[in-house]
């Protein structure tokens, strides 16, 4: 999953060994009522979005009853690949910790991919003593590596008090538990440019072939409908995966992501075959996908006025540190769910769990400041994150908008499906200009390529999963 300068891949699938018929009609039935449930909320947001009176959800302050212990003289480092906003607002929940326990934290700047990072550190001797990781599969290749060490009793109370049992499991290798998800993300989502809509006369598609025709509306007003951060190919991912598990089905979806389905299938077909209807048509994307970074794709959707480079962006709620602040969120900005594809909205998600390399008292201690409300509060009232976090006031979000995206995260509870490319091995689902990334940027290039397409991907895949 990639989160915005990192990664945000917020799509969603507990990682269990064989998903059971009753799970998955109950994450159908999920998906169904948080898609519509979020549409109807996201609809009627507008006027001060900052004001978050009358917000749903619980509008107390968390009660701050973490317990840590003082570190004082302790040195901690941390790396995560989060760069600009992103980063300078986790420092502030790091200043916290510093001030609760008289510890010192170095936030580490690492590259994409994260994994290969943090091997050259454990290669060199010194590796952080906890790294941001976003993909289920990063962790394991941790765990397998012999890097990663498990969390001790404290962190797991927190997890098991704040967080549903799916996003614990996902942050479990053999059983034991490695990872504390502190940042999430809903991945299905489309941001827009509301004065455009008005203009065009366009209206919130729920269904996908009402969204061809809302990019049609819009195209006719003299607007180009949709803007792709081609450049990074995760969000190719997230188009992929949002439309896969709307049409294919929950069943299906798991099935691809642990390649117990070749990409050759024909639901992948299928899935490709729609995603052309808006990738194949050129005067629907912004000229340039390919050279567009992710916040590049959401600033030129909400800049130029009325007649900005794009109208929509398919993005997580994350993309809304990328939105100008002269555009206000929920009047400006706006936001509907992913449209269905087949019966049922989907609900992907995705998220950096810390995950602990070097093990000591103050290692554990930052670990279990991550799996508290108090820490993801400072987070979340900043904007532009999430947290699985349930304990989590809904008020401490700043706008309404953002407000019920949290809400109907939470609401979702374990029915919900992780990013599938984050739950994929990384040279496959999570290598910039390898695996599924490059070759979605291929077939964005050249959308009529479906069957050559699943071949590359199913040849990639099935080096990647070891045959």
């Amino acid at each position: 999953m990639r989160m915005t300068s990192s990664t945000i891949r917020t799509r969603w699938s507990p990682q269990r060994d064989k998903a059971t018929p009753q799970h998955r009609r109950a994450a159908k039935a999920a998906a169904a009522v948080a898609a519509g449930a979020l549409a109807l909320s996201l609809t009627a947001c507008g006027g001060d979005d900052n004001n978050s009176s009358g917000s749903p959800g619980n509008t107390e302050e968390a009660a701050s009853n973490v317990t840590l212990p003082k570190l004082d003289g302790t040195s901690l480092e941390i790396a995560a690949v989060w760069t600009g906003a992103e980063q300078a607002n986790f420092k502030k929940v790091l200043a916290e910790f510093e001030k609760r326990t008289g510890a010192k934290v170095t936030f580490v700047p690492a590259q994409d991919p994260i994994i290969n990072f943090i091997g050259s550190k454990v290669a060199g001797g010194q590796p952080p003593d906890i790294a941001m990781l976003p993909q289920p599969g990063a962790i394991k290749q941790a765990v397998d590596r012999g890097w990663a060490k498990p969390l001790g009793s404290e962190a797991l109370k927190e997890l098991g008090e704040n967080y549903s049992q799916g996003w614990q499991d996902i942050g479990k290798v053999g059983g034991k538990q490695y990872g504390v998800y502190y940042k999430a993300a809903n991945k299905s989502l489309i941001w827009y440019n509301n004065q455009v809509f008005e203009n065009a006369g366009a209206s919130e598609p729920e269904t996908w072939p009402d969204l061809l025709n809302t990019a049609q509306t819009v195209y006719d007003s003299g607007v180009t409908p949709f803007s792709v951060g081609g450049a990074e190919g995760w969000t190719l991912t997230d188009w992929f995966e949002n439309v896969y598990l709307s049409q294919a089905g929950p069943e299906k979806y798991d099935q691809l992501a642990k390649h117990e389905i070749k990409w050759t299938d024909p639901s992948v077909k299928d899935a490709l075959t729609t995603l052309a209807q808006v990738w194949g048509k050129p005067d629907y994307i912004a000229n340039g996908a390919l050279q567009t970074d992710f916040p590049a794709s959401v600033t030129q959707v909400f800049t130029g006025g009325d007649q900005p480079k794009a109208a929509m962006v398919a993005a997580g709620d994350f993309a809304q540190v990328n939105i100008p602040k002269s555009m206000k969120v929920g009047t400006d900005a706006k936001v509907f769910p992913f449209p269905a594809v087949g019966d049922n909205g989907p609900v992907v998600s995705g998220g950096d769990a810390a995950v602990i390399l070097e093990d000591s008292k103050g290692a554990q201690a930052l670990a279990t400041w991550l799996a508290s409300p108090d820490a993801a509060q400072i987070q979340a009232k900043l904007g532009g994150y999430l947290s699985p976090n349930k304990n989590v006031p809904n008020s401490a979000y700043p706008n309404a908008v953002q407000q019920r995206i949290a809400k109907a995260l939470i609401d979702a509870g374990d029915d919900f499906r992780f990013d599938m490319s984050d739950q994929a091995p990384q040279a496959f689902g999570g290598t910039p200009g390898k695996g599924e990334w490059k070759i979605l940027q291929d077939f964005l290039k050249n959308p009529k390529d479906i069957a050559g397409t699943q071949a590359k991907l199913e040849a990639e895949a099935a080096a990647a999963y070891g045959g």
